[in-house]
């Protein structure tokens, strides 16, 4: 199926793909783990035509950006700000929306804490925070070490991870086969393994996100959007809650039958609800 990452360009020496469609007022996506900017592929359409310029790329150590073969390389969601950072001077973005999912959210509540002044608005689609990551399971497997992650049989592997994706979508069907494959191609193989482990579980940790727990406050000086999965089993709504507890001045939308990966559950509703959002906090001068 096609990728919306077609582009390439080196960030602190580093090869990311991303991909640019539309024009008007710039909106950046987020991606989280273990996906790739392939999950926004049904959204992208709506907000192009909506008259959006939407930018999408692949984390480092994700999808068809670099998979660092040093270990040592960062790429927790601390280490992809910089990242993002020079990809929006590449892009030669000054202010923009920001809609980030899973683990992306990370990245964008730093970044927003960091950088609030680039932000039109801040939407937040089934995101990490606090302390709601890694789950009891990927936690549990960790514990055997990521050695023996790394060298566990192909088809093993293969099969795990296929259960694993097929529980972050509420409607299994909406996960196709084919989507599958991408997903699964992406963590799996000699590169792929081994990426997964060392570039992605390696870093599902807390310390991420509480070191700046308590000035998450800070985002509600941008319009906030909070967008839920009911039946999400990787991030119950309780965390969707207290985020928007936390966040005053946020609105929150829960979706009924509706999992984690909800662009895969629910793209045409993700879409509407972006562009509605968007439209309301666009000012007509932005546009470019």
């Amino acid at each position: 199926m096609p990728q919306l990452a077609t582009e390439h360009t080196l960030i602190d020496g580093h090869r990311i793909a991303y991909g640019i469609y539309g024009t008007g007022t710039p909106v950046v996506l987020l991606h989280g783990t273990p996906s790739s900017s392939y999950i926004w592929r049904n959204v992208v359409p709506s907000l192009v035509k909506a008259g959006y310029k939407v930018h999408v790329y692949d984390l480092l150590g994700f999808g068809l950006s670099e998979r660092p073969s040093d270990p040592d390389v960062d790429t927790s969601m601390t280490a992809q700000v910089p990242i993002l950072e020079g990809l929006l001077e590449h892009w030669g973005l000054e202010t923009f929306h920001l809609v980030a999912h899973d683990f992306g959210g990370g990245i964008a509540q730093r970044f927003g804490i960091q950088s609030i002044d680039r932000l039109l608005s801040l939407t937040m689609i089934d995101v990490v925070s606090y302390d709601s990551y890694p789950s009891k399971c990927t936690r549990k497997q960790m514990q055997s070490g990521l050695e023996h992650l790394i060298n566990t049989p192909d088809a093993e592997h293969r099969t795990h991870f296929r259960d694993w994706l097929l529980s972050a979508a509420h409607n299994k069907e909406s996960l196709t086969n084919d989507a599958l494959d991408v997903y699964l191609g992406f963590i799996s193989g000699p590169v792929g393994q081994a990426s997964l482990f060392q570039h992605q579980i390696r870093h599902y940790d807390p310390k991420h996100t509480l070191d700046f727990a308590d000035r998450l406050h800070e985002l509600g000086q941008v319009p906030v959007k909070l967008i839920w999965g009911a039946d999400d089993l990787w991030q119950v709504p309780d965390w969707a809650h207290k985020l928007h507890k936390a966040i005053l001045g946020s609105s929150l939308e829960i979706l009924d039958n509706c999992g984690h990966f909800s662009p895969e559950d629910q793209p045409e509703k993700i879409a509407d609800i972006l562009k509605q959002f968007l439209h309301s906090h666009t000012a007509k001068d932005t546009a470019a």
